[in-house]
């Protein structure tokens, strides 16, 4: 192998398997890893507390998978790249691709700059199962329903190719170099330990992305149809955080599910690949329509007359509403850095419905609290839970939070294991401690208004409004 350097651009692929551009950079030359943390490109979509504190787990387990050869840099992508393939005798420049919007220009113009200086540089696909403009209708365009992006475009497309194995050598470049820093140089971690009880609930890295995996599709895959709806059991995949960070590719998860159907049901398989449709469809939104994040995807809600409710957010951020399952949901956001996905919908509709506060105010705090944050689910998700988004639930879709948690959370199990103070109570009451009379709850040894809160809003007038003020909109 020659002495020339090819660097491999780690970003929302922090994996040696499956990694198409880390495969380039070993076949072609010694092989330089690296990553640039670039918040101020990022603008108001630079990383989170919670993602900035997985981030920094991950880049330490992807760092010891290269024997400690990863170099980190923050600053603007475009400077480091330059002054590394001015310095450095670098021929090559490889990454996979991302979607973010503010990416696609600045790699765009990266890209250029580079072929123009001669360097061979290309960028792949690694972080979805279909490029976004792969998957279009048959008269052309791209899609707005889920349902027939999914029917007649993704299931008809050709399927995702086999993962690729890890690179069988790699020759890494490990000189000093000038302005490169350690995992620990990039300041991801806040000054207050809060990140280390949060993040006990994960194994952020490849490895950790692997076994959740395995596990998943060895116990649970099967079951997902009939218990990814309720949250006190463990139904769901959280595999969204490792599929973000890129410490697993989605063709891994589609190709370990598919297998899974020699022992496990058809429907729980379908309806977990299906899921994997669902962050597809996000991205077919969000690289289409790149707008998605910041404006109404349909603009007749640019008209809405949303409330303005300080203290009403405040109490539904820190999961003090009065209303368990909404308030369970929200502390397990804040303690986990995750919220069960039947949950999501619930305290997104008491923010947009009951509160009527702008859904941007929900993606915001979702977007600093979740380890998964993602800039195409969560913009998505949050406009479909508002009615403004693409697919969009009805405007008449009003979750009741005391419905939804007697259905899917029946003995409180859910609420009880993030709001303690409401376990001493009867099952039946968890749900709806205020109607509980006074014996019951000193007997729980519950004041409420004290040690819980009263609701802060009616469900019933709350819900009128909502009703008479999206109904305007015509």
């Amino acid at each position: 192998m020659s002495n020339d350097i090819a660097i491999a651009w780690f970003r929302q692929d922090l994996r040696l398997v499956d990694n198409p551009a880390l495969r380039a950079a070993a076949e072609h030359a010694r092989v330089l890893p690296i990553y640039i943390l670039d918040d101020a490109g990022a603008g108001d979509w630079a990383r989170g507390a919670a993602s900035r504190a997985w981030l920094h787990r991950s880049l330490s387990s992807l760092d010891r998978s290269l024997d400690a050869g990863l170099r980190c840099f923050a600053g603007d992508a475009g400077d480091v790249l330059a002054k590394l393939t001015r310095d450095l005798p670098v021929t090559a420049v490889y990454w996979n691709r991302c979607y973010e919007p503010w990416r696609r220009e600045r790699d765009t113009r990266i890209k250029q700059t580079l072929i123009d200086a001669g360097l061979d540089c290309r960028s792949f696909n690694a972080s979805l199962l279909w490029e976004p403009w792969e998957i279009e209708k048959e008269s052309g365009g791209p899609y707005r329903v889920f349902t027939p992006f999914w029917k007649k475009g993704c299931l008809r497309a050709a399927p995702p190719p086999a993962p690729l194995p890890a690179p069988e050598r790699l020759e890494l470049y490990r000189d000093a170099l000038s302005a490169a820093g350690t995992v620990d140089d990039l300041d991801l971690l806040s000054s207050v330990d809060w990140h280390t009880p949060m993040l006990a609930h994960w194994q952020p890295g490849e490895a950790g992305a692997a076994a959740r995996l395995e596990e998943f599709c060895v116990a649970m895959v099967g079951d997902y149809q009939q218990l990814r709806d309720f949250p006190a059991q463990p139904g769901t995949s959280r595999l969204s955080p490792h599929l973000h960070f890129g410490e697993l590719s989605p063709r891994q998860a589609w190709q370990r599910a598919d297998q899974a159907r020699f022992e496990a049901n058809d429907d729980g398989v379908d309806g977990f690949l299906r899921e994997l449709g669902w962050r597809e469809f996000s991205y077919h939104l969000l690289y289409h329509f790149p707008q998605l994040p910041e404006a109404n995807f349909n603009n007749r809600f640019d008209a809405f007359a949303w409330e303005s409710d300080a203290e009403g957010l405040r109490a539904w951020q820190r999961g003090q509403t009065g209303y368990p399952i909404v308030d369970a949901g929200m502390r397990e956001l804040w303690q986990t850095g995750y919220m069960h996905n039947r949950v999501r919908m619930i305290v997104a509709s008491f923010l947009v419905k009951n509160l009527l506060l702008h859904w941007r105010e929900g993606e915001r705090w979702f977007w600093d609290c979740l380890v998964d944050a993602d800039l195409a689910s969560n913009s998505a998700s949050w406009q479909w839970c508002a009615g403004s988004g693409a697919d969009a639930a009805p405007y008449f879709r009003i979750f009741n939070p005391l419905l939804q948690s007697e259905k899917f959370d029946r003995d409180g199990e859910y609420i009880a294991r993030y709001c303690p103070e409401l376990a001493g109570l009867p099952p039946r009451w968890r749900h709806k401690p205020w109607q509980a009379d006074a014996a019951t709850l000193a007997a729980a040894n519950l004041r409420l208004g004290e040690d819980y809160p009263r609701p802060i809003l009616d469900l019933k007038m709350t819900r009128e409004r909502a009703l008479a003020r999206f109904k305007a909109l015509g």
